[in-house]
């Protein structure tokens, strides 16, 4: 597993349970004097000796790594040093090349920056776009209760096709976990009242989904009591959900990241994720606050393949 900020006391904590877990080997983006620095500072100086070490500097494949950078950039305004500078100098353009050329098996990134930040720099190795199927899906834990919310990396503004891909994603992240996906398009109406432009797109992804004949349960547009509470729910005995929903797609990115934070600072909701689904790479970032658990949860992810393209 490839952890890309090794200058992050976390992450090498992280790095360290991994292999000594047994779950596999750590390699460790990062300077070795910084490295072996770090791990002396939290009392692990012991597992420098145990870790790999990559030096973006001085590692020996990169030649190649600048020749595929370049080969993806050049026509989208950046000159060959421009990708040199990029692959030399940023850890997470450095640590995708080193998956996209098979260097590691899976990467976890994002613990030191902005998600945003982190998934354009990824962009720039990997088709990880809308358009390319991707899809966050955030895990929401609570008094015994898994909710996934998406999308929320992805999809700044999805229309109802994408929101039907986001469902879809949805389920298969749900069905992953052990869950039988029931999947709610999220409104502030129920079934066309009020009505608005934002709820007609979430009402037509259903209909999408009609069209695709799909394998699992789904309803909306409605609100989110009666997404997850029966009571409310038996209001609308004509609803497709067997039972309270525990996939919900709302309109859009910002809706979805509020409603996560929400949770997660008024009822102490445990999160995980965003979890980046339906791309061919097991790449998963991180929040800047995550835990040496977090992290380590996010690796399990991306070691899983959980939500990948079969």
């Amino acid at each position: 597993m490839i952890f890309a900020e090794g200058d992050d006391p976390r992450v090498l904590r992280a790095a360290v349970a991994w292999q000594r877990g047994g779950m596999g080997q750590s390699i460790v983006v990062g300077r070795e004097a910084d490295v072996k620095e770090k791990l002396e500072a939290v009392g692990l100086g012991e597992a420098g000796r145990e870790l790999t070490v990559v030096n973006a500097s001085n590692s020996r494949h990169l030649e190649q790594y600048h020749e595929t950078l370049y080969a993806r950039l050049q026509r989208k305004g950046l000159d060959r040093e421009d990708t040199n500078k990029l692959a030399n100098r940023d850890r997470h353009v450095f640590a995708s090349l080193m998956l996209a050329h098979g260097h590691g098996d899976g990467l976890v990134t994002g613990a030191t920056r902005k998600n945003a930040h982190v998934l354009s720099q990824i962009r720039k190795v990997f088709d990880v776009n809308p358009e390319d199927g991707a899809v966050g899906i955030t895990a929401v834990l609570h008094n015994g209760r898994v909710i996934l919310m998406g999308d929320t990396l992805v999809h700044e503004w999805p229309e109802a096709e994408d929101l039907a891909d986001i469902a879809t994603r949805g389920a298969h992240v749900a069905r992953g976990l052990g869950l039988d996906p029931r999947v709610a398009f999220l409104s502030f109406s129920n079934f066309g009242y009020p009505i608005s432009e934002r709820a007609v797109k979430m009402a037509k992804a259903s209909e999408v989904l009609d069209a695709r004949g799909v394998d699992f349960e789904y309803e909306g547009e409605m609100t989110v009591d009666v997404a997850l509470n029966m009571a409310q729910a038996a209001k609308y005995p004509f609803s497709r959900l067997t039972g309270p929903a525990n996939v919900l797609v709302v309109p859009a990115r910002h809706s979805a990241s509020i409603s996560v934070k929400l949770l997660q600072e008024m009822a102490g909701a445990t999160v995980v994720g965003p979890i980046l689904t339906g791309v061919a790479q097991p790449i998963q970032i991180c929040s800047t606050s995550s835990t040496v658990n977090d992290i380590l949860n996010m690796a399990a992810i991306a070691a899983g393949r959980l939500g990948q393209v079969k």
